[in-house]
């Protein structure tokens, strides 16, 4: 059960971007370049879901992004280095079984 909770984890935020890439023009309009976002699926997709809506939904008239942006921004690194590492609560179990404490 928690290899499953873990594979839709990791496949959901890349077919949420899977889904805005064909049905919707939401990608296109926050990355110049789809390189940048197609390196954003494979290495931190969620943080490339919160850029993406930081520039549609946050952007300021400059071009910029308000504070509220980049909150989202560092909500997805957040998630995307707590998929990536695993957390904090697997930690001890990790050590436990290295014989560590």
């Amino acid at each position: 059960m928690g290899c499953l909770a873990l594979l839709i984890a990791f496949l959901t935020p890349r077919f949420v971007i899977v889904v805005l890439w064909l049905f919707s023009d939401y990608l296109a309009r926050a990355f110049e370049s789809g390189w940048l976002a197609l390196a954003g699926f494979f290495f931190l997709p969620t943080t490339t879901i919160g850029y993406a809506i930081a520039q549609n939904a946050f952007s300021t008239p400059g071009g910029g992004v308000s504070a509220g942006g980049i909150i989202v921004i560092a909500i997805g690194v957040a998630v995307d280095l707590g998929l990536l590492g695993g957390g904090g609560r697997g930690l001890g179990k990790r050590n436990e079984w290295r014989g560590r404490t």
